[in-house]
């Protein structure tokens, strides 16, 4: 979504709902991220295992180039009828 789609949101909501309301869509909005204390820093070994399945993965022919990825999420947004990807990046 655009920055200006976002500003047009953001007025509509001030304009339309209650400082009550608001606050409480703020509270629901901030409920779908994870609170910082609840974040955990990876270990070396988690790294070094994740970058391990990533080279597996590779030489294993398991990976998908950035085109074939972009055509999947306008297929899939295409059928949900949400947004379109932007034409080009």
């Amino acid at each position: 979504m655009s920055r200006e789609s976002l500003e047009h949101l953001r007025d509509y909501i001030q304009l339309t709902l209650s400082p009550s309301d608001i606050l409480w869509l703020t509270d629901e909005l901030m409920a779908c991220f994870p609170k910082p204390d609840q974040l955990k820093p990876y270990t070396m070994e988690e790294i070094n295992a994740m970058i391990d399945q990533s080279e597996r993965d590779i030489a294993e022919g398991r990976v998908h180039d950035f085109d074939e990825v972009m055509r999947e999420l306008e297929e899939e947004f295409a059928e949900s009828g949400n947004i379109q990807v932007a034409e080009e990046l």
